[in-house]
């Protein structure tokens, strides 16, 4: 029998008697108008004297809190229960604009009318996303979701440990009633100070065709997902109503609640799967209060706490961990857990595109780890293509993924210049301190010879040995440089201190760039209505005559950075020496960028300067060449 078919909790003992059992031991029932006044208000006095503590240290004693609140809980369940919508809106609704989800709590109240059991945790789930940040240090909310030593909620609901009917419905009504209660507090508090509230934006997903991997999936694909749940061997049937419940949610396009409910359970078929492979069953379930959960952040690292290698990586493979690292932990990726799970989206508009990413991705997972022969599913045809995605995801949102993209960007900036309009040639030559300025060609004859020289350790296709700085080449060769496949897992840290430097190098050359375009397109529509000054058309000659090494220069810079890119990891075979040393021409490079961006500017136009700063950057990277010390030179 399957591990999945034989668990029939992830709660340990204690944690399920804190959450399912001591609130339900004192049988007492309590009047609500004991915490509820004639005119609706919460008596948090009333409320806050169940709250319990200890003689030692008069620390909260969170199992009597929770023992004497149950009856308190059930009260306000029942009197939620009698309301209807209407009489609750009228009621209540006020006091919850200060979350700015009002709806959403509306939308908790209906689920406490069916209390059907998913509903009851997924309201529990938004609940606590939006009172995380009020939580402050009130004892009594934090008996509920703020204390491992207490009922903690919302970590054992977002982390995927309570099935669906392990959550009494009366915590999420008191949550509801005590999100009302802080409402009255803090109108109370704002016209005692004569102030407003003022919430904080929300975050919004940006570049979404970024986030598109998988096709989108159609009814088809969701119905043989439900079958899938019913078979694979990832999910533990405890948890079965959830998944239902998810893929519903995308069918119906409750987006928001989709993966809300969904991560949670990708989490715990991901611990099905660490605990197996690391050979530690126990870890299954809840941790107790004095040790930590085994949560996503762990089950994507190398190594466990005890130092010995995680084997979950070589389990899921590299495509499969760089999707969980892209959508959940990269800075720059969209971390749709932890926005979720902190209110810092809005539900409402959360986009299909991301839900579609994760529901596919959960259906590849279904696909891949069953003890039923799964073929004939993998191979069906609106889930092989999602199989074949998966197989060859790359991370999108890693420095090394980024920094190509930067690059590509950069490149594509200055493939703009030879379009850009310019006075004719025979200007450029009449201005005086510009007849033959012989110093662009030897620039340009520098970086012909770095590049010739660096020439066998690129790709020889995207190389002319007559023109090693021909523009459409560079750009050939910066594009198959790009789409070399780089390891980004567990990236060491030299690793990450180089692609730092790389990449605001990366920056400082497409300011530079995008300065030198928009100067040239201003400066010649100037020159054209006769409006320049006779210094500032002097000046716009001499970025004319800048534009013909720059161009060259910012090239040899980004193909410079790529191949060492591509060879990044060779850096950890460098001694400490080497490897400072190394790291020291970098950062001289990425100032020779950043003096560029500063005299490329409207308010500086320093080309003069430009051409001495770029004569001694070249000499500084030809020595550095022939000394071999650049990474590409470690390959031979």
């Amino acid at each position: 029998m399957a591990l999945s078919d034989s668990v029939t909790t992830c709660l340990s003992l204690p944690v399920h008697y804190l959450i399912c059992k001591v609130g339900f031991e004192k049988k007492d029932t309590y009047d609500i108008n004991n915490i509820l006044s004639e005119n609706g208000e919460v008596c948090w006095q009333a409320v806050t004297e169940h709250v319990c503590y200890l003689e030692s240290d008069q620390s909260v004693d969170y199992i009597k809190s929770i023992r004497s609140l149950g009856p308190v809980c059930e009260s306000v369940y029942l009197h939620f229960k009698s309301l209807t919508k209407e009489q609750f809106v009228i009621q209540y609704a006020l006091w919850f604009h200060w979350t700015n989800c009002t709806e959403l709590f509306i939308e908790v109240f209906d689920v406490l009318q069916h209390t059907q059991t998913t509903g009851v945790a997924l309201g529990l789930m938004k609940l606590t996303s939006c009172l995380e940040r009020a939580l402050g240090d009130m004892n009594v909310l934090r008996v509920f979701i703020g204390s491992p030593y207490g009922l903690n909620l919302r970590n054992v609901l977002w982390h995927g440990f309570a099935s669906p009917k392990e959550i009494p419905a009366k915590y999420c009504a008191m949550l509801l009633f005590l999100t009302a209660g802080l409402g009255q507090l803090l109108q109370m508090y704002l016209l005692q100070n004569k102030c407003i509230l003022v919430h904080r934006p929300y975050v919004i997903f940006v570049s979404l065709e970024e986030l598109d991997v998988f096709p989108d999936l159609n009814h088809e694909a969701v119905s043989i997902a439900e079958e899938l749940v019913n078979l694979s061997s990832f999910v533990l049937k405890t948890m079965i109503p959830f998944w239902m419940a998810a893929l519903t949610a995308f069918k119906q396009s409750r987006y928001a609640d989709c993966v809300i409910l969904l991560l949670p359970q990708l989490e715990v078929g991901l611990r099905l799967l660490f605990t197996t492979a690391n050979k530690c069953q126990n870890r299954l379930l809840t941790a107790e209060s004095s040790a930590l959960y085994t949560t996503f952040d762990e089950m994507l690292a190398k190594h466990l706490d005890n130092e010995e290698v995680n084997q979950l990586p070589s389990v899921l493979e590299e495509p499969a961990m760089e999707f969980l690292w892209d959508f959940l932990n990269h800075q720059e990726g969209p971390r749709v857990r932890d926005r979720l799970s902190h209110g810092e989206i809005n539900l409402e508009a959360f986009p299909r595109e991301v839900a579609n990413q994760i529901v596919a991705f959960a259906i590849t997972l279904l696909c891949r780890f069953s003890d039923e022969d799964m073929f004939a599913f993998k191979e069906h045809m609106v889930i092989k293509p999602l199989m074949n995605c998966a197989s060859c995801y790359c991370s999108r949102f890693h420095p090394i993924s980024r920094l190509k993209k930067q690059v590509l960007e950069c490149m594509k900036s200055i493939h703009l210049w030879p379009e850009l309009p310019t006075v004719p040639e025979e200007h450029v030559q009449t201005i005086k301190g510009l007849e033959g300025n012989t110093e662009a060609s030897t620039l340009i004859f520098m970086i012909s010879e770095i590049l010739s020289q660096l020439q066998q350790y690129m790709p020889q296709n995207c190389c002319s040995s007559d023109d090693p700085i021909n523009n459409v080449l560079t750009e050939r060769l910066l594009t198959e440089l790009c789409d070399t496949r780089i390891c980004t897992l567990y990236s060491p840290r030299p690793v990450l201190e180089i692609l730092v430097v790389l990449r605001k190098m990366s920056t400082q050359c497409h300011q530079v760039s995008e300065q030198v375009i928009a100067s040239t397109k201003l400066r010649y529509k100037q020159w054209m209505n006769k409006t320049l000054r006779s210094r500032q058309r002097h000046n716009y000659l001499r970025m004319l005559s800048s534009m013909k090494f720059l161009s060259p220069v910012l090239r040899l810079i980004l193909v410079l950075m790529t191949v060492e890119l591509v060879n990044v990891h060779l850096v950890c075979k460098k001694n400490s020496s080497d490897y400072q040393q190394y790291l020291k021409f970098l950062k001289s490079v990425l100032q020779y960028t950043e003096n560029l961006v500063t005299y490329t500017s409207p308010e500086k136009n320093k080309w003069d300067e430009t051409l001495e700063l770029t004569n001694k950057t070249l000499i500084k990277i030809k020595r550095i060449s022939d000394r071999k010390l650049m990474l590409m030179q470690l390959t031979t």
